[in-house]
């Protein structure tokens, strides 16, 4: 007769994990962080990052104090998620195009339709970003300062690329400068419905702006 304990017919095996598809643990902490992320993108947008509690973040995305925390660290660390995320999108376009062979005017336009278009989507975090950019400070500040910077000289090195082929009259920063400036105000005055279509919309900026700038000479 055998011992006491158990009787098993061999060594107890665990049971493999289902490859593509994550445990239901981390399905719902991603789940949940999206919720987080949405949430305050909302309030971010409609209220400021300064008028916005971390309660009411937490409320309406139907999340407890302590679990919100554990999500997202602090919401200054929330705000820098929410505007690394639509930033980094913008420099991986840049970089690509910039870096691409065609014409610097080609990569202009095309510049110019991506920036629009990422704009356009992005709209509640681009206005979030122009008005509590100031709330990141330190580490944070300066990393997402350093994205802005590299975005901005993507878009240098295809207007001087311009201006040393003799295609535009100018490579000035002020025109760099200017025209980011403009297509972020974007932000702004968009409207989904009932209005022109974000390809539209760059389509005239690019030719106001190529209009200008041109070397017509060259």
């Amino acid at each position: 007769m055998r011992g006491g304990g158990p009787v098993t017919d061999g060594p107890e095996l665990a049971s493999p994990r289902r490859r593509g598809r994550p445990p239901a643990a981390e399905t719902t902490a991603e789940a949940t962080r999206a919720r987080i992320m949405a949430a305050a993108v909302d309030l971010f947008a409609e209220q400021g990052f300064h008028g916005t509690g971390v309660a009411e973040i937490g409320d309406r995305a139907g999340v407890q104090r302590g679990a919100l925390y554990y999500h997202i660290g602090s919401k200054e660390e929330l705000l820098w998620q929410i505007l690394r995320a639509y930033i980094q999108l913008m420099l991986t376009d840049a970089q690509r195009i910039s870096r691409s062979t065609d014409d610097p005017i080609v990569k202009l336009r095309k510049l110019i339709h991506s920036h629009v278009g990422l704009i356009v989507e992005h709209r509640r975090e681009v206005a979030i970003q122009l008005r509590d950019v100031t709330a990141l400070t330190g580490e944070r500040g300066e990393e997402l300062q350093e994205m802005r910077d590299e975005i901005q000289a993507y878009w240098q090195r295809v207007i001087d690329a311009g201006h040393a082929a003799g295609v535009l009259r100018t490579s000035d920063h002020v025109v760099t400068n200017s025209v980011l400036g403009m297509l972020n105000m974007v932000t702004f005055w968009y409207r989904p419905h009932g209005g022109r279509s974000p390809d539209e919309i760059a389509d005239i900026v690019a030719s106001t702006i190529l209009d200008g700038i041109i070397d017509t000479k060259g």
